[in-house]
């Protein structure tokens, strides 16, 4: 059943009522009212691997993402992208021993908790991503946003410096569909116009996003929410190998309508500098297993491991 829901456009992650666009002089004025946008520690950046610090580093640790996700799901069209809110479990499922996909390792500072998850897309097919990898701007990013466990909700995670980490995932266009995105694909047409929820009659779990791409390599950085208010409370994790989807899918978000009843499209935010930011790479070898970087410490320095 289509759910018409009234409201101006709702800020992702947040849920404060706020509109914003993405063009160039729209961007400009997001610090006006969120003085976070002009921080020093903002994203999306462009990354190239040669500048960054190659490291031993344990992988991230994808727990429960072979699990089928709690309904119910809604997935929303909130004028600036498509997204899905991942139910909490209740008291009866928490007995039962479920719990929500989390992650940890890397320079993770404890377990995050998936929250939601959301897309970024453009008009063609060479641009969309929010990130640019090595001078490469890919067809679409899929954002999973994940809470600190520390912290009871995400407006406090928001609050602190480990309070939020988003992995990043490219997808680039193919022959091929995704099928695991296909899943929610075939919803979008039902969510239309800015303000549109619906209520899956599916669930999915989020291994299935991912296909079969290589989730031991990744870049990670200290950076911001891409949107309004731009909190300074994220540790990013980017997979450079990208996940291929077909046309027809992409085309069904380019379909999709913003808050002021245009194609939303182009809803990414501009490169922000870099400043004296370190990006770390997990350097892998052929042989490299997280005990290994547990008893091989010794070959990262200190300095190293710092952000």
């Amino acid at each position: 059943m289509l759910l018409k829901i009234c409201f101006v456009a709702v800020v992702l992650f947040v849920g404060v009522e706020s509109r914003f666009g993405y063009s160039r002089a729209s961007q400009r004025r997001w610090g006006r009212q969120h003085g976070n946008c002009y921080g020093k520690r903002q994203s999306p950046i462009s990354i190239s691997q040669q500048k960054t610090s190659h490291i031993l580093m344990p992988s991230i640790e994808m727990i429960g993402y072979n699990n089928l996700l709690p309904f119910p799901l809604n997935i929303t069209n909130n004028g600036h992208t498509a997204s899905v809110a991942i139910s909490k479990l209740n008291a009866f499922q928490e007995s039962l021993g479920d719990f929500l996909p989390f992650v940890k390792g890397g320079k993770l500072s404890g377990e995050y908790e998936i929250e939601s998850l959301h897309f970024h897309w453009g008009d063609k097919n060479n641009k969309g991503a929010e990130h640019v990898i090595n001078d490469m701007r890919y067809t679409m990013e899929m954002h999973l946003v994940h809470r600190n466990k520390k912290y009871s909700s995400l407006p406090e995670a928001l609050e602190n410096d480990d309070g939020v980490a988003v992995m990043g995932f490219f997808f680039t266009l193919g022959e091929a569909e995704s099928n695991g995105l296909q899943t929610l694909v075939r919803h979008l047409p039902q969510i239309p116009n800015s303000g549109d929820t619906l209520s899956m009659n599916v669930t999915f779990s989020l291994a299935s996003l991912l296909g079969s791409i290589d989730t031991d390599k990744f870049f990670t950085y200290k950076g911001s929410l891409t949107t309004p208010p731009c909190s300074e409370a994220v540790t990013w994790i980017l997979f450079p190998d990208p996940i291929e989807l077909n046309f027809v899918q992409i085309q069904k978000f380019r379909r999709l309508q913003d808050n002021l009843d245009d194609a939303l499209v182009d809803n990414f935010r501009s490169l922000q500098p870099i400043g004296n930011r370190r990006i770390f790479y997990r350097k892998v070898n052929s042989f490299q297993t997280d005990r290994d970087f547990v008893e091989n410490s010794i070959h990262h320095t200190e300095i190293d491991w710092f952000w």
